[in-house]
């Protein structure tokens, strides 16, 4: 009923954008800013009228205090350090060559950073604050956090079929990002600050790799190790770091 309700709150609205629009990627972020404001506005809704729990928000982990924006702080420089790690081992092994930077690098930095907290802001706020506490009411923890990893990986591989085929690999990283994230909510008694830092951290790192094509693959290994077209979520380096992370995530969350 919450997606129905949000389809046609926000149809109306994206449906003559995408019509008039002439540049595809204004009309995606356009568009999916304009939805995410009609969730944001929907959930306040839903939470006085369906749960009365005006307070959802909070309760999906969204808090405005000191020990929330410090989490959020240590998230993004852990992300950012395993990414940029990852591809700093990929050069010390020859994988990789690093190149001058193909755009100054403050903009890098800042566009990158500014990016990177949009996404790991509205997408935590969806799959790790509404969609777990969703799941939770009716689920116990754990078929809810694998039904959560599932829904985000699954929503993140979606392309055309050739695409999909094409990158297949990527879904195991996919799906462990998405328990990552998870564990890192649970290790802070709920509060979003962690997993949104960290997925931060982790979309930022790759965007100054890859916006600024700072790095030029020699081709000594097979792409299945650096990663199928480029993309380190879908090799075996990323899927490495990515269980690093995990072991920590999940130690955290376990001791909690």
């Amino acid at each position: 009923m919450f997606i129905l309700a949000l389809l046609l709150l926000w149809l109306p609205i994206a449906a003559p954008i995408y019509l008039i629009g002439s540049d595809p990627n204004s009309v995606t972020i356009l568009t999916m800013g304009l939805m995410f404001g009609v969730f944001l506005y929907l959930v306040r809704v839903w939470g006085r009228k369906v749960y009365r729990q005006p307070g959802l928000l909070k309760k999906y982990g969204l808090r405005l205090t000191a020990q929330n924006a410090l989490e959020l702080i240590r998230g993004l420089g852990l992300g950012l350090l395993m990414t940029l790690s990852m591809f700093g081992l990929q050069g010390w092994l020859g994988w990789v060559a690093f190149q001058t930077p193909a755009l100054p690098w403050s903009r890098l930095i800042v566009e990158g950073l500014i990016s990177a907290l949009a996404i790991g802001f509205a997408e935590e706020l969806v799959f790790r604050g509404w969609l777990l506490d969703e799941l939770q009411r009716d689920y116990s923890f754990n078929t809810s956090q694998w039904i959560g990893a599932i829904a985000f990986a699954l929503l993140h591989f979606l392309k055309p079929i050739p695409e999909m085929i094409r990158g297949l690999p990527r879904f195991p990283s996919l799906l462990l990002l998405g328990l990552i994230l998870i564990w890192a909510k649970g290790s802070t008694q709920g509060r979003l600050g962690l997993s949104i830092g960290l997925h931060a951290g982790l979309v930022w790192g790759y965007y100054i790799i890859d916006v600024g094509q700072l790095v030029v693959y020699s081709g000594k290994v097979a792409p299945w190790i650096t990663g199928i077209n480029r993309d380190p979520t879908a090799g075996i380096m990323g899927l490495l770091f990515l269980g690093l992370v995990a072991w920590l995530m999940k130690r955290n969350h376990n001791s909690d």
